[in-house]
This record gives C-alpha cells, sequence and structure tokens, in this order.
C-alpha cells in the first residue's frame, strides 16, 4: 500500500482547527467584561444570567452564617425565615441573582472559619464581617451592604458608663469577640491600659459583661442597642466612634478567587441604588438610632 501526503486542502483544515481550539482556550479580554464588585472577580452578562450561576450546587445558592444567628441581623435563630436584617438582605441578594426563597439552602459558618483561607461550603456568607484588606488576602468580598460603627455598652453601675471620652475607658477592663473589628477597636483606637478580655463569641462575652467580668463589651451600634434593650437590660450604651475615613462597611463573604464575585457585587450594588438597603435597614434596625460620639 502506498502512503500519500495529505493535500493541502487537508493540512489547511488542521491548521484551521488548531487555531480555533487555541481561541476557544485563551481568556477572554478582560475589557469587555463589565467590572463590579469590591475586589477580584468581575461578572459578565453571560456569567451572572439568572439562577444558571456556577454555584456549588447547580439551581440551588448555599448561604452560610453563624449560629446563634443574633438578632437584630436575624430573627429566632432562624436565618431561613427572612426575618432580620442581614437575612433579609440575604434574599434580596439571591432575588437579583435569579433565586427565590425556595432555591435558598443556609449552612452553618463559624465567624473564624468563614473568613479564613481554604475552601468554604457556602456560596456567600452573610456575618456582619466587616471589609478589610487583612480579610482580603484569604477571602472575597462583595460590595459592603452596611455602613457601620463601633460602640460601647458597658454596666449601669460601672465607671465605664459614665465615660465621655475615648481617655475614659482606657482603665476600663473591656472585651469583645475574637477576630472582630470591634477587638481591632479595643486595641487601636482605644488602647487601654490592661488587656482586653476576648471571647469566642458574642453569647460568652455578653455572660461575662451580665456577670461583672468586664466593665464594658465593645459591639457593632445595632446590636449594641439590641443587647442593653433585650438581653442585658443592666448595660447601657456608652457610645459610638467616629467612621474611619473610609468607612467601615460589612460585606458578603466568597472564597478567594470565587466566580460568584462580580454577580454578587452587582446584586449588592443594585440594591443600594434602589433604595432596598436603606429600607431594609430602616424597617430590621431603626431602634439602633444616635449614641453620643466618643473622642
Amino acid at each position: 500500500m502506498t502512503l500519500r501526503k495529505p493535500s493541502a486542502v487537508l493540512s489547511l483544515a488542521v491548521l484551521v482547527a488548531a487555531a480555533a481550539a487555541l481561541s476557544a482556550c485563551a481568556p477572554q479580554d478582560p475589557k469587555s467584561d463589565t467590572a463590579s464588585g469590591a475586589q477580584g472577580t468581575v461578572g459578565t452578562a453571560a456569567g451572572c444570567a439568572p439562577g444558571a450561576l456556577a454555584t456549588r450546587t447547580a439551581g440551588t445558592l448555599t448561604i452560610g452564617t453563624d449560629k446563634p444567628a443574633y438578632d437584630p441581623w436575624f430573627t429566632e435563630d432562624k436565618p431561613e425565615n427572612g426575618k432580620g436584617f442581614e437575612s433579609a438582605v440575604a434574599y434580596a441578594v439571591a432575588e437579583k441573582l435569579g433565586y427565590p426563597k425556595g432555591k435558598v439552602d443556609w449552612v452553618v459558618a463559624p465567624f473564624g472559619k468563614a473568613t479564613a483561607p481554604g475552601a468554604k461550603d457556602f456560596d456567600f456568607d452573610v456575618n456582619q464581617v466587616s471589609i478589610s484588606a487583612e480579610r482580603k488576602q484569604a477571602v472575597d468580598f462583595s460590595s459592603g451592604y452596611y455602613d457601620v460603627r463601633q460602640a460601647v455598652i458597658a454596666l449601669k453601675n460601672s465607671k465605664a458608663a459614665a465615660a465621655k471620652s475615648i481617655a475614659d475607658l482606657k482603665d476600663a477592663k473591656l472585651g469583645a469577640q475574637v477576630g472582630t473589628t470591634s477587638l481591632d477597636t479595643i486595641t487601636g483606637t482605644i488602647k487601654p491600659t490592661g488587656r482586653p478580655a476576648v471571647f469566642d463569641s458574642n453569647d460568652l462575652a455578653k455572660a461575662a459583661l451580665r456577670n461583672g467580668q468586664i466593665e464594658a463589651l465593645v459591639v457593632d451600634l445595632p446590636t449594641a442597642f439590641y443587647i442593653t434593650g433585650a438581653e442585658v437590660p443592666e448595660a447601657q450604651v456608652v457610645g459610638q466612634f467616629e467612621t474611619a475615613s473610609q468607612g467601615e462597611q460589612f460585606g458578603l463573604v466568597l472564597d478567594k478567587g470565587s466566580k460568584l464575585t462580580g454577580c454578587v457585587s452587582q446584586a449588592v450594588d443594585a440594591l443600594r441604588s434602589d433604595g432596598t438597603l436603606a429600607k431594609l435597614e430602616k424597617q430590621w434596625l431603626s431602634d439602633a438610632v444616635s449614641a453620643p460620639v466618643l473622642r
């Protein structure tokens, strides 16, 4: 049998096919993407198709949060009921992404684990996590969905309750939850003379305050009003701290390099633009009104 050389036409066809394959594997031109979000992944119109995102489970959006899930961010320790500011925000974001309530699943994600490096078992996490440069090294964040200030609550019969300035708190026995910007506020803003008490959860911190193990507790402002109004009535809101120059914001947490970051940020941005975030804040956080500013 005689072997024949391929024809010029066939050779050309092979080259064209090869070029097409390489083109299909090449990265897209970033200029063709629509930039959105606080950082990282950029979403495209096709990539953010409603209800068809690259979620952990096809057709379902998995959302994480800590347990217990505290008021006023959640109610009855049931994130799935849609009540409380963060539960309502999570479902509003899900709706924007094309996932109605019946297509949303919740998983327990401890605060420390959610913000640590490593693969996540959620598509995004909502748990009063402040966006910071340090955390961005381990996880992705959406655009901010809530502008927050930190506050101090103290037992009414303590010296800290009468504080009018940051200096008045320096000798107080202070506490906060581990890994939070509340703890950062103690160490970086108040700079107390003694080492602050650090707790694994806000429940433990509240118990320590109630029992007099600490004089004052630093938490975000809405939580401060809820704790003093419903959980530790023997304490009061002493005051709040001025917002940093760029402002502290809570953001939804995603796995580092998540394909969903841009799409989730688009959803948050849309909810801020159409007034939904402001409406939900008024509905669920209206009790957290004003408090003296500590300087």
